[in-house]
Order: structure tokens, then C-alpha cells, then sequence
């Protein structure tokens, strides 16, 4: 089987259904092979459209954005909205064309070192020279891209490697050395955070697109629900908790409420969960210069402490973390709380 075809076949296995990009020559094998696949490929105007369309429809569908470029240029049109994805937690695969392989290196026509450039704002890359490596590589690409805290990973294809053949057999396991991410929250923080709730009187949970990625809506309403915690959410939040619910209590930062600043400085506890603290999501960085204990939940350990003190860090998955949370957790005594915070959304 051809490189190109296979590529297309593991796209299929993956449960891609939809791709998108626009071609050129050193990607033509692969474009060559779309022509009687399944997918549905949609051909943009320009690639920076196709990665910030992928990245839509991965947030919009909760699966991974898949967005096709060809060397050079087009590779480089992606870096925007690569850099984008990386910082908002997004997957995405990526698939560049890049020059024959005895030319890589030799300043060809339409080469760039997209792996060198795109290495900021990628979770990994992948510039394959060898075709039989097309089956690892990709089963570790979506691997990387939808494990852990969510993110972009390039593969770039010399022309020539996708028109080799190989013997196609795609792998149903994926084990990287290093590479680790940490699913469950550690039992003696946990058990930290259920202390700490038991003895905060104004509690209030903060939280990010960390929980959108980590499809944890329904434990953060059961978790908030169960303890009467009030719950404020980022930009990047929106839809992770209902808004007809007495407990929401408004979107932060620059473009969210004004309200809500008033309630973070009240708070004595502020759990945060999924989110990576931006200054747009803080008012640069003011939020949190109250008394306030910070609990910070987060499934990217370089984000916890990066930003904020913390008294209580967890590493894990959101969705894990919160189940644990609610086998623990009992109602708070917050009404005064709750009270309070009525009449500062309505002021």
C-alpha cells in the first residue's frame, strides 16, 4: 500500500470524517488519495483557514481537527493557528508536505523547516524519512493529540516517502517512553480539598476549557450542586456550566461580568479547575489579590504555580479529579454565601 493511501486509511480508523486544506504540489500524493476516500475534505482559500476551521470543528465536535497544507508556504500559514490551538488545549493533526527527502536541507524550491518552526507551539512534531515509521507516527500523533492536556502535532511528508509502499498495519496500542500524563488526582490532595471545604465559609469554584476538553460538565454541576458552591467560568468556560442555574454566578475577566470581581475578592476559598489563569481571564493578573486559599486542579502540571500561589495542587484529569471529589464531598453550609452573591450579581 502507498504511504499516501495509508495515511488515509489510518485517518479512517482514527474516525476522522472530515478534513481540511488546501493542496499543492509536494502534498499531491496524499490530495491524490483523498479522491475516492470517504472523508469529507474541505478546500479552503488560504491554509490559515484550514487550521483555524480544524480547530473549530474539533471544538465544536469534542473529536480531533485534522488540517492538510503543502510545503513551504503553506506549511508556514498554519503556524498562527497552531499557536492558537496549543494555547487554548485544542487537537489537532496537522499534515504538511515537505520536499524529497534528498533535497531536505539543500534550501529546494518551497522548502521551510516547519518542524523547527512550528516546535513552540506544537505538543510534538514528526518530519518522517522513513515510510515504514508512517503507522507509529500517527498512532502516536493522535495519541499525543488527545491525551493529557489536549493539543496540535505536525507530521511533515517528504513527497517521496508518500509515494513509497510499505506493508500497512496500524498499531492498537501506543506506549511513549516520557510520556506519562497524569489521569487520577493524588488520594492525600484530595482529601486536603475535602478538609479545606468543610472549614471555608465563601467558597467559590473557577473554572476554564479544562473542563469542556475534559467532558466534565455533568460532574461540575453534580459536584457544585452537591456542595452549594457558586461558579464562575473564562472565556474559554463558556458552556461548562448552565446558566439558568442559582449557582452560576458569571464569566471573569476583561469581557465578562464586572460582578464578578467583587465576588472573587469576597471569597475565602476559590477552587480552580481547567484553566490556565491568563491575564485576559484575571484582569491582569488582579484577581486573585485577596485572602482568598487557591485550590488549583489542572491536568498540565507546568500550569499549576505558574501564574498564582497555591495552597492545594492537583494534577490530573478533570473528570476523574471531580468524581473522586463528589464519592467524598457533603453540602456546605453556604446560603449566607449564596445570599451574598445574589445581591452582588444584581448591584
Amino acid at each position: 500500500m502507498k504511504v499516501a493511501d495509508a495515511v488515509v486509511k489510518i485517518l479512517e480508523k482514527e474516525n476522522v470524517t472530515t478534513v481540511f486544506g488546501y493542496p499543492g504540489g509536494a502534498i499531491l500524493p496524499l490530495y491524490e488519495a483523498l479522491r475516492t476516500s470517504i472523508l469529507r475534505h474541505v478546500l479552503v482559500r488560504n491554509e490559515q483557514s484550514s487550521v483555524h476551521a480544524a480547530s473549530g470543528f474539533a471544538r465544536a465536535s469534542n473529536t480531533v481537527g485534522v488540517c492538510i497544507a503543502t510545503s513551504g508556504p503553506g506549511a508556514t500559514n498554519l503556524i498562527t493557528g497552531l499557536a492558537t490551538a496549543y494555547m487554548d488545549s485544542i487537537p489537532l493533526i496537522a499534515i504538511t508536505g515537505q520536499v524529497n527527502t534528498d533535497l531536505i536541507g539543500k534550501d529546494a524550491f518551497q522548502e521551510a523547516d516547519i518542524v523547527g518552526a512550528t516546535e513552540p507551539f506544537t505538543k510534538h512534531n514528526y518530519l518522517v524519512k522513513n515510510a515504514d515509521d508512517i503507522p507509529r507516527v500517527f498512532a502516536e500523533a493522535f495519541y499525543i493529540a488527545r491525551s493529557g492536556r489536549p493539543g496540535p502535532v505536525l507530521i511533515d511528508l517528504p513527497k517521496d516517502i508518500q509515494l513509497q509502499k510499505i506493508n500497512f498495519s496500524y498499531p492498537t496500542q501506543v506506549s511513549i517512553n516520557g510520556y506519562k500524563p497524569t489521569e487520577d488526582g493524588h488520594c492525600g490532595q484530595l482529601k486536603k480539598i475535602i478538609q479545606r471545604l468543610k472549614t471555608a465559609q465563601k467558597p467559590l469554584i473557577f473554572v476554564g476549557g479544562g473542563i469542556l476538553r475534559a467532558d466534565a460538565k455533568k460532574e461540575l454541576y453534580d459536584f457544585a450542586t452537591l456542595c452549594q458552591i457558586p461558579v464562575v467560568h473564562t472565556l474559554m468556560g463558556i458552556g461548562s456550566f448552565p446558566m439558568d442555574s442559582p449557582l452560576y454566578s458569571g464569566m471573569v475577566g476583561y469581557h465578562g461580568n464586572a460582578f464578578t470581581q467583587d465576588i472573587m475578592n469576597q471569597s475565602d476559598l476559590v477552587m480552580v479547575i481547567g484553566a490556565r489563569l491568563s491575564d485576559r481571564a484575571t484582569q491582569n493578573f488582579s484577581a486573585f489579590k485577596g485572602q482568598a486559599d487557591v485550590i488549583h486542579i489542572d491536568i498540565d502540571p507546568a500550569e499549576i504555580g505558574k501564574v498564582f500561589d497555591h495552597q492545594i495542587p492537583v494534577v490530573g484529569d478533570a473528570k476523574n479529579i471531580l468524581r473522586d471529589l463528589i464519592d467524598k464531598a457533603a453540602l456546605l453550609n453556604t446560603q449566607d454565601w449564596l445570599e451574598q452573591v445574589k445581591k452582588l450579581r444584581v448591584t
